[in-house]
């Protein structure tokens, strides 16, 4: 065994070990959409005193959280996106409409003194009614919220005064209490001019008189007082909450609020196990199936694959958001790859050398895969770096889940997978027996390819012109039925209900329109999940509640509550359609280093086909296109350049090969052998993909579909729409032959194996 053979074993076995350790001791952090709870997103304006900079965002940020460690929820998160937004989560908060008046009130707590009536208003006067709706004529705020030290709400049982808010001001604060109460304590009982007033967000919450102890200029100097009224303990609490919080910096208006249920989140996490597990377990026994002990092998490595992946995103902290863990259980089907690469191009090395050794072939095999792993897996890091920075809320976390699927990936194929498979191909009785290893025998598709040897790019304009054909249909859908763009892309609201019976959509649209809603838009998949959209207010959420649950058998649960401002929904599809178009420009100039310019524009050519269809695809069935969509979509583009990428990663190889050799015939050659690793990793993923569509709900079952749709088109496009736009673009302008081309140019030249009859 060769030192290069152990050091992987060993390095396999300690990682394996530690990620074992990390799975059975921690626990990974759990986004709000699977744990439940509500996520909001503010941003601060500018006020006539204060700019809604970085300064003024994260001061208000500490009064927020003030107010929220007073209202008990549990693990809160307060973080600052950009200059003037604020990302906050609450978990277990089913109930946004609450914590949304807390959070974004002003709370512009001021002292006034109460003037005897005059015809005409001074400057810094005004008139409010007291809290028995009298007019009382005000003088300018004497101090504000900001000098209350802490406000207490305390129930009198003694004196019989009920519920009260008990106020401590600091030190100057306290001065200009007692210079106010002062005041007003030199004018006689029953006047007007002996009350204080005090003034919450300009409603007079209190305006109590001064006590007849307290005598003329001396005021109550304790810094102390009490504000009465008629509370409930509710309305105590919260007035002493906004209080001690404080005012805000500056205003703040929501600009996204999401709040899902806990039901939701445990269904789709184990929707999401049951898929990984069976998508795992049909990719495992695929593989095995066609690559015999290898195959075994790799699916001992596709299972350490998905330990290691689960340790580290617990021990980068990533959050596990919804389309995250679809991105998770979609990349155990996408894991293979690397390993069916390389098995495959070990049949090729095994059955084109006679002398050679089951050893030397699958060492050959690896090393040979390998530029065409690097190149297809960096496109797939490319689309998820795009995800992470043009994304938004769970799409970033597609985008994290997603990369490191890619890395964990490639170790365990080149570390693990090759460590066990140097080994085995040691072993005497593997080597000696060809339907044992798995790489001795060429396949059934290769045996059929190698006999049929069909020329698929003899007439390379007639693949376009179907390529043509199928975006024209897509766009028919596009410009027919349109885009059903989600309230996330929109503006709006968006509520999903759960009823105990079915309710048939008619019934449903009839008693939303009873309860006030008659432009609401309503659908339903199965009668028992009802989603309703349209300008919907917090009361309006609990009106169409009651108004489902008197035809659904008198229980009916609010699932998912989702509220896009239109200025934020503007600026998502404004990103939305950016990453789509950094996508494109980022994967043809990374292309065109790699490869050659006409190369790297059919494959850019072919990606957008695929995105067009993708889009028309869910135009015609009317599916909703949101932000899991657009990761769908971005994962597509990954999928489809990746494909291509191994096209013409094997044209390039056959081109240094034989130069002389015309084009058409090494791309033949090439397609004809890549098709069987195709195959064979668009199996892996259509098992998870499958399971996925099938016991997901709606955003699992929609990104599913979606990636369903992209899998099958983009493995027709990356051989049947980006080679022949390459040929065709190359028979009209032949581009010089790219500098990695140049510099791994053989010093001897050898013939293409396409024109010696030698086998594919």
């Amino acid at each position: 065994m060769t030192r290069t053979t152990v050091v992987r074993a060993v390095l396999a076995a300690l990682v394996l070990l530690a990620s074992v350790v990390i799975a059975l001791t921690q626990s990974p952090r759990l986004g709000l959409d699977l744990q439940g709870g509500t996520r909001m997103v503010l941003q601060a304006r500018d006020s006539a005193s204060a700019e809604a900079d970085a300064d003024t965002t994260d001061r208000t940020i500490e009064v927020l959280r003030h107010r929220i460690d007073a209202l008990g929820v549990s693990e809160p998160t307060l973080t600052r996106s950009g200059e003037n937004r604020i990302v906050v989560e609450l978990p277990d908060v089913q109930d946004p409409r609450k914590a949304s008046e807390v959070l974004g009130r002003t709370a512009q707590l001021s002292f006034h003194a109460v003037e005897e009536p005059a015809p005409e208003r001074g400057e810094g006067q005004r008139v409010l009614p007291d809290e028995q709706g009298r007019p009382v004529r005000l003088g300018a705020a004497e101090l504000s919220g900001a000098g209350v030290e802490d406000a207490v709400a305390a129930f009198d049982a003694q004196q019989g005064t009920g519920w009260h808010v008990a106020l401590d001001f600091h030190r100057d604060a306290a001065r200009d209490w007692a210079r106010l109460t002062g005041q007003a304590a030199c004018h006689p009982a029953q006047d007007d001019r002996r009350r204080v007033a005090i003034v919450l967000d300009d409603k007079v919450i209190s305006s109590p008189q001064v006590d007849p102890s307290v005598g003329c200029r001396s005021g109550i100097a304790s810094g102390s007082t009490r504000i009465t009224g008629a509370f409930g303990a509710t309305e105590a609490k919260e007035l002493a909450l906004l209080i001690k919080g404080g005012a805000l910096p500056v205003p703040v208006d929501t600009m996204e609020q999401r709040t899902v249920g806990p039901t939701l989140g445990t269904e789709a996490i184990s929707a999401g196990a049951r898929a990984a597990a069976i998508g795992a377990a049909l990719t495992a026994l695929f593989i095995t199936f066609v690559y015999r002990l290898f195959g075994a092998l790799a699916a001992i490595a596709l299972a350490a694959y998905g330990v290691i992946s689960y340790a580290a995103l617990v021990v980068l902290g990533v959050t596990l958001t919804l389309p995250g863990l679809a991105g998770f259980v979609l990349a155990i089907g996408m894991a293979v790859d690397a390993d069916v690469l390389a098995f495959e191009r070990a049949r090729e090395e095994y059955a084109n050398g006679a002398r050679r050794s089951l050893r030397s072939a699958v060492t050959a095999g690896f090393r040979n895969a390998w530029s065409a792993v690097a190149d297809s897996n960096a496109t797939t890091l490319l689309a998820a770096g795009l995800l992470f920075l043009l994304g938004s809320g769970p799409v970033k976390g597609f985008g994290i889940t997603l990369a490191i699927g890619v890395v964990v990936s490639m170790f365990s194929a080149l570390v693990i997978a090759r460590a066990l498979t140097d080994v085995a191909a040691r072993i005497r009785f593997v080597s000696d027996y060809r339907n044992v290893n798995g790489v001795g025998r060429p396949g059934r598709v290769r045996t059929f390819l190698i006999r049929r040897r069909p020329r698929l790019l003899r007439a390379p304009r007639r693949w376009l012109a179907v390529s043509a054909a199928l975006v024209a249909v897509a766009v028919l859908g596009i410009v027919v039925r349109g885009v059903n763009l989600g309230v996330e892309f929109t503006g709006g609201r968006l509520v999903e209900y759960a009823t105990a019976r079915p309710v048939d959509v008619g019934t449903a649209r009839d008693a939303i329109a009873d309860a006030g809603f008659a432009h609401a838009e309503v659908t339903t998949a199965d009668g028992r999940d009802i989603s309703v959209r349209g300008d919907i207010d917090h009361d309006g959420v609990v009106a169409i509640g009651g108004a489902l649950a008197e035809h659904g058998g008198g229980e009916t649960t609010k699932v998912r509550d989702e509220l896009i401002g239109p200025s934020l929904g503007d600026e998502l599809r404004r990103n939305a359609l950016i990453a789509l178009a950094v996508a494109v420009a980022a994967q043809l100039v990374y292309l065109a280093a790699r490869f050659r310019w006409t190369f790297a524009v059919g494959c850019v050519g072919a990606l957008v086909h695929d995105v067009i269809i993708v889009i028309g695809a869910f135009a015609w069935l009317g599916r909703p296109v949101d932000g899991i969509f657009l990761a769908a979509l971005l994962t597509v583009i990954g999928y489809s350049v990746n494909d291509s990428v191994v096209v013409f990663d094997r044209i390039r190889e056959l081109r240094r090969k034989g130069r002389g050799a015309a084009l058409p015939a090494l791309a033949n050659t090439a397609v004809l052998q890549t098709v069987p690793r195709t195959v064979n990793t668009g199996m892996g993923a259509l098992f998870i993909l499958g399971a996925l569509a099938v016991l997901g709900r709606d955003s699992l079952g929609g990104f599913a579909l979606a990636l369903l749709i992209g899998i099958f088109v983009g493995t027709y496009s990356s051989v049947l729409t980006a080679v022949p736009a390459a040929l065709v673009l190359e028979g009209r302008w032949a581009a010089p032959t790219a500098a990695a081309d140049r510099r791994s140019r053989p010093a001897s030249r050898r013939r293409d194996p396409s024109d010696n009859g030698a086998r594919v």
